[in-house]
């Protein structure tokens, strides 16, 4: 009996209940959206700060006498051996100075492939070199290249002693860092020019994580590699440890004022449907219907609707949130099931939270009714 009777009040005022309804939906879509996105933010986030470029660097201890302290190359493959679960690139640099023609030029020599994945954000004229080992191209600096004078494609004669090494500049790199003032080349051209095998300046290590994920691994490398320094880039560290808590904040403050103007939205809808349901009221009290089994009734009514706007907003939002992972991110938003019973969760409390109008009805007097008051 119940459930006929919830089953006849559901299709009795739809208008009413369909403006309940898309409220609860829409609110539920907004929210379930969020709720993806603040779910993803903290892995997009950290992908997004990889491409800022390396948020760590190992260095060996500054040499006396201000000479520049060089590493061995085997620290290379001692990082690859600790397999750090979130190491994104590993960059060695070897710095040597040099000249072209009678012009001074500092030459970097590194591993291609691993800037292009480090430094995504570089504004690269022509393209990036992409072969680790390519010993005919090289990457010339904006600044460079116009002290230089060279373009696309240009020859460049590097020499350091008497030594030498030509290039064809593949690329004019602007990245608003030392990278302007300097020609790029691969590791191995700038160790034969420097007469150096082996031997590096530095390694750059981009590392995705939080901000202890990152403490964590400079602390593992520190310990496994004795004698160097090994410095957190801590700009780009402390960023991440403090844009992700107010993008989460902002999400939650969010979602909490969709689901107050959900309510509201429900609430007026309610009222007027309280206004309807006098009559019905009065003749159930007059049957011998108490207040507890009325108000049992219509919470119930209001229930089915959360669950209903709840499951058709967690739809909704999963398109919102591909759209809205597109839009911020650039890529696509991975739907979690796990936001379907909070989404419909915070439905139903919306619902019977808007429901409180029809609690009014509880003080229908059957006498008034049944006298046509």
């Amino acid at each position: 009996m119940f459930l006929r009777i919830l089953w006849k009040l559901l299709g009795a005022s739809r208008g009413r209940l369909a403006v309940a309804l898309i409220a609860l939906t829409s609110g539920a879509a907004v929210c379930s959206a969020l709720l993806n996105v603040n779910l993803d933010a903290e892995r997009k986030l950290t992908q997004e700060f990889r491409t800022l470029g390396a948020n760590m660097v190992i260095a060996p201890p500054a040499a006396a006498g201000g000479e520049a302290a060089l590493a061995d190359a085997a620290i290379l493959d001692r990082i690859a051996a600790l397999r750090l679960p979130d190491l994104v690139a590993t960059a060695p640099y070897l710095y040597v100075a040099a000249n072209s023609g009678s012009q001074p030029v500092i030459l970097a020599g590194t591993w291609f492939d691993q800037v292009a994945k480090m430094n995504s954000w570089w504004k690269v004229e022509g393209g990036l070199v992409s072969a680790r080992d390519d010993r005919e191209h090289c990457l010339v600096g904006f600044t460079a290249a116009r002290q230089l004078g060279l373009t696309l494609g240009s020859p460049v004669q590097l020499r350091s002693g008497d030594r030498s090494v030509s290039l064809t500049v593949a690329g004019i790199v602007t990245t608003g860092g030392a990278e302007d003032n300097q020609i790029l080349t691969d590791l191995d051209s700038a160790q034969a020019l420097a007469g150096l095998p082996g031997g590096i300046s530095l390694v750059q290590l981009s590392i995705s994580g939080t901000s202890p994920e990152i403490e964590q691994a400079a602390q593992t490398l520190a310990k496994n590699l004795p004698g160097l320094d090994v410095r957190p880039i801590r700009q780009i560290a402390a960023a991440e440890g403090t844009i992700l808590p107010r993008v989460q904040g902002l999400l939650f403050w969010t979602i909490a004022l969709i689901l107050v103007l959900s309510m509201l939205g429900v609430l007026a809808s309610m009222a007027a449907l309280a206004m309807e349901r006098r009559r019905d009221v009065g003749l159930m009290k007059a049957l011998g219907g108490t207040v507890q089994q009325i108000m049992r009734l219509f919470l119930a009514e209001a229930g089915t609707l959360g669950v209903l706007g709840g499951f058709l907003g967690f739809l909704v939002g999963l398109v919102l949130a591909r759209w809205i992972g597109e839009r911020t991110f650039g890529v696509v938003t991975s739907p979690r099931l796990a936001v379907l019973p909070i989404t419909i969760a915070l439905t139903v409390g919306v619902a019977l939270a808007g429901a409180i109008p029809l609690r009014l009805l509880g003080l229908v007097r059957p006498a008034d009714i049944l006298r046509g008051e």
